[in-house]
C-alpha cells in the first residue's frame, strides 16, 4: 500500500438491489490482481463472490454485512467497502458512507434511478460524500443510459454529466467512448483485460462531438483556465480532468460513466476515474468535538505524526473474537501500543493489527492516517473514537434510523435457549438497527429490525450458526400512544404505616407536545420543596414507557407541574416519585388517549401493466398514493402505507405481479390510527394480554 496520502482512496460502492454492486467489485479485485478468477454472485461454479462470504449471501445471491477490502490501481492505494442494496441492511450503508471520502453510486442501465438509489443518495449527501455514477449493466435489453443520467437530474437534483458514451447497446455493446480523451476503448481477451483505444467510429464521430461540447460546457464552469482553452479551441486531458475533480470535489458535478461489469466493460476506466476524480482523505474535511472543551468542533488534520483519532464504524463477532472496524482519521495506530476509548475513558492495548480482504486478514504492523483497518479483542461499541491519550476528542456519530417491525422469538428447549442469548449478545453489539428484549408481561423474548428480511436473516443465522432452534410468533408493529388535549392533574399519595409514611402532592396538566417528552417546573413559593422536582421528573418519566391503551410507549407530552404540596417527615423521594406516576395516570386518561402507528414510505416498481393492480394493492392496506412516474414501459408507485398492513406483502404483489414487480419500504412518520382500526388493535392485545 502507497503512504502518500494523496494517493489514498476510501471509496464506497452503493447501489438499488440487484445493480451489480458485488459484481463490479469483483472484477475491481481481479484487475487489480487481489484475486486471480472471476466467480459469480450467484455462482454455478458454487463458489460465489469473493466479498458475498456468508453462506446465506451466496445462497441467496445478496449482499447482507458491507465487507472492506483494498487494492492498489496503478499508484493508487484504494481501501473499497462493498454495501447491501436492500433497505432492510441500510445501517451497513450507513455506518460505511460515515467512513468514506467517496463513492461509486451504481445505476442499472435499464432500471434507472430505483427508490433504494434515492435513499442511498440521500445518505451520501447527508454525509457530504463525493460520488461518480456508474451506469451498469448496458449489454442488457432495454438499456438506456440517456435515460438514467435525465433521471439522475431530475430524480436525485445532482448535475450528473456524461462523461463516456457506449458504443453499441445490449447485446452490440463493443465498448466506450472517453469523451475527455475523444477516443474509443475497447476491452479485450477472455476477461476483458487486454484494452485497445482506436479512433472512435465514424458512425458515432458526431454524437460524440455533441456530447463533448454539452460535457466541456458544464465543466469549465469549475475552471477559468479550462474556459479560457475551450473558447480558444485548445483544451488538454489535464484541464478537463482537474476541472471534473474540483466539481466533483465541491459536490456540484456528478460524472456519469457508463459500461457492463459483468461483459468486463468500462471497469478499468472507472478504476482510473477514482483515482483522478474522488477525494483523498486531505480533500474531506472531517470534524470531531474536543470534549475537554465544552465539545467545540475541531477539524481532525489527517496527518500521520499528529495525536491519534479513529472511529470504530462497524462490529463483528469472528472466530478469534470480536473485531472492530477502524477508520483512522489522524495520527498513527501501531501494534502493541496503548489507545484510549474516549466514551468509556478505558486504555486498551493494540494485540493485533490486520487489512481485511472480504473474510481473508492480512497481519500489519501499523495504520497511518487514511487506512480503513480492523483491531482484535477490542471491547467497545460501534460508534466509538479511539486516541492516543494525549487529545480528548470524540467523532460525530452517524445517524441510526428506529426499528420498525417485531417478531417474538421462542426458544425449543434449554440449549436453544442458550444459543439464543449468545446469538442475540453478539446480533445487537454488530447491528444498531437490530434489537432485543424481553416483554416482561408475556415473558417473550421480542426482536426487532428494519424489515422482513432483516429479521429472516437474523432467525436463520441463528438456527445456522448457533444450532439455535426457535418458534417465531406474529410481528409485531411497534406501536405509540400520545395525548390530543390539555388535561389537568391534582394527585395526592398518602400511605401510613407504622413510623414514618409517605406523603406527596402533585398538581399541573399534561399537554400535547412535538418532541418527544418535556417536563415543565412552573412551581413557585415552595410548594413542592426544590429536592423533590427531580423526584416528580423521574415519576412521570417512569410512566411514559407503558400507556393505558396498549401498554405501547407514550410520547409526544409535556408536563407541566405548578402545584403541590409537602410534609415536613413524611415527604421523600420515593413519595413524590409515587405521586407523580399517579398523577400522570390521572391526567393522561383526561387528555384523550389515542394510538399512533407507523408509517411506511413505500415505493413499488413494476411494468406498466401492472400500475393498476400495483395502487389496488396498496389502496386495499389503507395506503395513500403519493405519486406515479412512468419510464417507457416501466411504473414506480410511490405511498405511505400503514406497517401493520404490510406484513406479507411482498408474496402478494408477486402473484399480482407474475413476479416482476418489487417494493422497498422505510419508516417515514407516526401517524394516527383511525378509530375503528384502534379499537381493534386494543381488543387483540387485551386478549393476548389476558393469555
Amino acid at each position: 500500500m502507497s503512504t502518500s496520502l494523496d494517493k489514498v482512496r476510501n471509496i464506497g460502492i452503493s447501489a438499488h438491489i440487484d445493480s451489480g454492486k458485488t459484481t463490479l467489485t469483483e472484477r475491481i479485485l481481479y484487475y487489480t490482481q487481489r484475486i486471480h478468477a472471476i466467480h459469480e454472485v450467484r455462482g454455478k461454479d458454487g463458489v460465489g463472490a469473493k466479498m458475498d462470504s456468508m453462506e446465506l449471501e451466496r445462497e441467496r445471491g445478496i449482499t447482507i454485512c458491507s465487507a472492506a477490502t483494498y487494492c492498489s490501481w496503478k499508484d493508487y492505494a484504494i481501501n473499497i467497502i462493498d454495501t447491501p442494496g436492500h433497505v432492510d441492511f441500510t445501517i451497513e450503508v450507513e455506518r460505511a458512507l460515515r467512513v468514506l471520502d467517496g463513492a461509486v453510486l451504481i445505476l442499472c442501465s435499464v432500471g434507472g434511478v430505483q427508490s433504494q438509489s434515492i435513499t442511498v443518495n440521500r445518505q451520501m449527501t447527508r454525509y457530504n460524500v463525493p460520488r461518480i455514477a456508474f451506469i451498469n449493466k448496458c449489454d442488457r435489453t432495454g438499456a438506456n443510459p440517456g435515460r438514467v443520467t435525465a433521471q439522475l437530474r431530475e430524480k436525485l437534483q445532482l448535475n450528473a454529466i456524461a462523461i463516456q458514451l457506449p458504443i453499441g447497446l445490449e447485446a452490440d455493446m463493443e465498448g466506450i467512448i472517453d469523451l475527455v480523451t475523444m477516443k474509443a476503448v475497447y476491452f479485450d481477451g477472455d476477461n476483458g483485460d487486454v484494452i485497445r483505444e482506436e479512433e472512435i467510429p465514424a458512425a458515432l464521430k458526431e454524437e460524440a462531438d455533441i456530447a463533448r461540447e454539452e460535457m466541456l460546457d458544464a465543466v469549465s464552469m469549475f475552471s477559468d483556465e479550462l474556459m479560457e482553452a475551450v473558447l480558444e479551441g485548445t483544451p488538454t486531458v489535464e484541464m478537463i480532468r482537474d476541472a471534473i475533480r474540483i466539481g466533483t470535489l465541491k459536490l456540484e458535478l456528478t460524472p456519469v460513466m457508463v459500461g457492463s461489469a459483468y461483459k468486463n466493460k468500462g471497469v478499468q476506466l472507472l478504476l482510473n476515474a477514482v483515482g483522478d476524480y474522488l477525494p483523498c482523505p486531505t480533500d474531506v474535511k472531517n470534524i470531531a468535538l474536543d470534549l475537554d472543551n465544552k465539545e467545540a468542533e475541531v477539524q481532525v488534520s489527517n496527518q500521520p505524526g499528529d495525536p491519534l483519532v479513529a472511529l470504530a464504524f462497524k462490529l463483528e463477532d469472528g472466530r478469534y473474537g470480536q473485531l472492530t472496524y477502524v477508520r483512522t482519521y489522524q495520527g498513527t495506530i501501531k501494534k502493541g501500543e496503548t489507545i484510549v476509548n474516549t466514551r468509556t475513558g478505558k486504555k486498551v492495548k493494540v494485540g493485533r493489527l490486520v487489512r481485511m480482504h472480504s473474510d481473508e486478514m492480512e497481519e500489519i504492523d501499523e495504520s497511518g492516517s487514511g487506512d480503513i483497518v480492523a483491531l482484535f479483542g477490542i471491547d467497545c461499541a460501534s460508534g466509538d473514537t479511539f486516541t492516543d491519550g494525549k487529545i480528548n476528542y470524540s467523532m460525530s456519530s452517524m445517524h441510526i434510523p428506529a426499528p420498525v417491525i417485531s417478531l417474538a422469538v421462542t426458544p425449543v428447549d434449554n440449549k436453544a435457549q442458550g444459543n439464543m442469548s449468545k446469538a442475540l449478545n453478539r446480533f445487537t453489539k454488530e447491528d444498531p438497527t437490530f434489537k432485543t428484549f424481553m416483554d416482561e408481561e408475556t415473558g417473550e423474548t421480542i426482536i426487532s429490525g428494519m424489515g422482513e428480511l432483516h429479521l429472516d436473516v437474523y432467525i436463520e443465522r441463528m438456527k445456522r450458526e448457533y444450532g439455535a432452534e426457535l418458534k417465531v410468533g406474529a410481528p409485531q408493529v411497534a406501536y405509540r400512544e400520545t395525548i390530543t388535549q390539555r388535561a389537568e392533574f391534582n394527585y395526592t399519595h398518602k400511605k401510613q404505616t407504622g413510623g414514618s409514611g409517605q406523603y406527596g402532592r402533585v398538581a399541573g396538566f399534561l399537554e400535547p407536545f412535538e418532541g418527544e417528552y418535556e417536563f415543565v417546573d412552573a412551581i413557585v413559593g415552595g410548594t413542592i420543596p426544590r429536592e423533590f422536582i427531580s423526584a416528580c421528573d423521574k415519576g412521570f418519566q417512569k410512566s411514559m414507557p407503558k400507556g393505558a391503551l396498549t401498554e405501547a410507549p407514550i410520547t409526544g407530552v409535556r408536563v407541566t407541574i405548578n402545584d403541590g404540596a409537602s410534609h415536613a417527615v413524611d415527604s421523600s423521594d420515593v413519595a413524590f416519585q409515587l405521586a407523580a406516576i399517579g398523577a400522570f395516570r390521572e391526567g393522561y386518561l383526561k387528555a384523550s388517549p389515542v394510538l399512533m402507528e407507523p408509517i411506511m414510505k413505500v415505493s413499488a416498481e413494476g411494468p406498466t401493466e401492472f400500475q393498476g393492480a400495483i395502487m389496488g394493492s396498496l389502496n386495499q392496506r389503507r395506503g395513500m398514493i403519493i405519486g406515479t412516474s412512468e419510464e417507457g414501459n416501466y411504473t414506480v408507485v410511490d405511498a405511505e402505507v400503514p406497517l401493520s398492513e404490510m406484513f406479507g406483502y411482498s408474496t402478494i404483489l408477486r402473484s399480482l405481479t407474475q413476479g416482476k414487480a418489487e417494493f422497498t419500504m422505510e419508516f417515514s412518520v407516526y401517524r394516527q390510527v383511525p378509530k375503528a382500526v384502534a379499537e381493534t388493535v386494543i381488543q387483540e392485545r387485551l386478549k393476548l394480554k389476558k393469555k
